[in-house]
């Protein structure tokens, strides 16, 4: 089915985003395997970077057995796509090893690709272990406020947006960057997130919404170096690549701390590192994003 700006928006959250990661295969196949699936709602009709992503990885995950498992993604954000309009996915099943498969998956609308990828998988194998540690000094997100209360009583479109109909609860810390940047200038932040529902029991579905959520705020330090706000007239922002390494399994229905950092913005282009950590301290997946971000002179 077809999304549509007038009923899709009556979805609860989580509700719209597990039936644009509900993928449907079809009888089209050439060499490679062929699914589709809608997209969420959203304002602006464009469709959401880490929906796409997400989808694109459950698309590799259905041509491989359950015991193998994602452990990285290197995508690109090619074209704009359109929410009006189902996705299809073309999966190439590049290779399949002893250890490790590869997958390329397209994604197109209109015969055009909107997004590439290539994943990787493998089975688990014992070897070295070792983590970075979770940063200190974060306070628990239960004593954060959410974003429907930083938003509360704002009368903006945005704002409404931000707030509702998310499939996450984003807790920023220091602060959020909605409508204002508190404090001095950095190049870092910390967002505790989590699905706002239960989602269900298949653990390739919280790997997917854990690429999911990562696009959310990724690019934040970047505007939050700068003093830029989402709020600022003119601003332009959109994501251009994605890598992504799943370390750890983690359950994206529970907390989980998103730290993230920028190295280095230039050329109206800026890098965004981020590590994601269980509540526990486990590190459960590492994220590069480089993302356009244009600020009025």
């Amino acid at each position: 089915m077809t999304p549509s700006k007038g009923d899709a928006p009556n979805l609860a959250p989580v509700e719209s985003m597990l039936r644009a990661l509900t993928l449907s295969s079809t009888s089209a196949r050439t060499r490679e395997d062929i699914f589709t699936a809608p997209s969420q709602w959203q304002p602006h009709g464009r469709v959401f970077g880490g929906q796409v992503m997400a989808q694109a990885a459950l698309g590799a995950m259905h041509t491989i057995d359950a015991e193998r498992i994602i452990h990285s993604l290197h995508g690109y954000f090619l074209r704009p796509g359109d929410i009006e309009e189902e996705i299809t996915f073309s999966v190439d099943r590049i290779h399949d090893g002893r250890s490790f498969s590869t997958r390329r998956v397209q994604a197109y609308q209109k015969g055009q690709p909107i997004f590439s990828m290539i994943a990787s998988f493998q089975d688990e194998d014992p070897g070295l272990d070792h983590q970075a540690t979770m940063p200190e000094g974060i306070p628990d997100p239960e004593s954060l406020p959410s974003a429907a209360e930083v938003l509360q009583g704002i009368n903006h479109p945005a704002a409404d947006i931000w707030a509702k109909t998310r499939a996450f609860d984003l807790r920023h810390h220091p602060s959020s960057v909605y409508v204002s940047v508190d404090g001095q200038p950095i190049a870092h932040q910390a967002v505790w997130m989590k699905a706002l529902g239960r989602l269900p029991d298949d653990p390739n579905m919280h790997r997917a919404a854990l690429a999911y959520a990562s696009d959310f705020s990724i690019l934040e330090p970047v505007m939050r170096a700068h003093g830029v706000s989402w709020a600022t007239p003119g601003l332009k922002v959109a994501s251009l690549d994605h890598a992504m390494w799943w370390h750890r399994f983690h359950r994206a229905d529970e907390w989980f701390l998103y730290s993230q950092e920028s190295p280095s913005a230039r050329g109206g282009r800026g890098l965004s590192l981020g590590r994601i950590f269980a509540q526990d301290g486990t590190l459960v997946a590492s994220v590069a994003q480089e993302g356009m971000v244009r600020v009025p002179q």
